[in-house]
């Protein structure tokens, strides 16, 4: 076995899961910031259920993805889109093809789901080996923090993907938890 994991199995969120989901996700972070958010984003209209997913290893929590809705803002026009935040693996676990997996599967029942995208804030060495891209050269545009590059703002284009869209991402109310930090 040389150490490595037994296989991961990937299911959607069940109720019970919260406070584990919590203990990972902050774990992942070095902080409760994230954890709050995935709270938050849990009990707002821009929840997806099918797109909350958990990774298991021997039966324990050990990560979690979570698409849910933004919005796509082009200048009086609004489109509904989906956002990947955040993925979080038990730290201990790290760098062992887990959140490639949960990333995998979030984004193909995204295309199921007929999303034409997903856009996220990420490393682009990452996501980019997952099938995302930077943002700008397709006219969408997220605001990053400071200290991230320009081509952390990503997106991943599925099979609905329609050019015309493009704006300015708009973050639901529950990304406030992380202003101020």
């Amino acid at each position: 076995m040389n150490g490595e994991p037994a296989e991961i199995s990937i299911r959607s969120e069940r109720p019970g899961d919260e406070a584990t989901l919590f203990d990972v996700v902050e774990a992942a972070f070095g902080s409760p910031i994230e954890a709050r958010i995935v709270d938050a984003l849990r009990a707002s209209d821009d929840f997806i259920p099918d797109l909350s997913l958990v990774a298991e290893l021997d039966g324990r929590v050990v990560g979690h993805v979570m698409i849910s809705y933004a919005t796509l803002q082009d200048g009086d026009v609004q489109h509904r889109i989906a956002s990947l935040a955040p993925l979080a693996v038990d730290p201990g676990l790290q760098r062992r093809g887990i959140g490639s997996a949960l990333v995998r599967e979030v984004t193909a029942r995204a295309e199921r789901r007929s999303e034409p995208l997903v856009v996220l804030q990420g490393d682009p060495n990452y996501y980019g080996g997952l099938g995302f891209e930077h943002s700008a050269p397709l006219g969408i545009r997220l605001d990053l923090p400071s200290w991230a590059p320009p081509e952390a703002a990503q997106v991943m284009r599925l099979a609905g993907y329609d050019a015309a869209l493009h704006g300015v991402v708009v973050y639901p109310p529950a990304f406030d938890e992380a202003e101020g930090v």
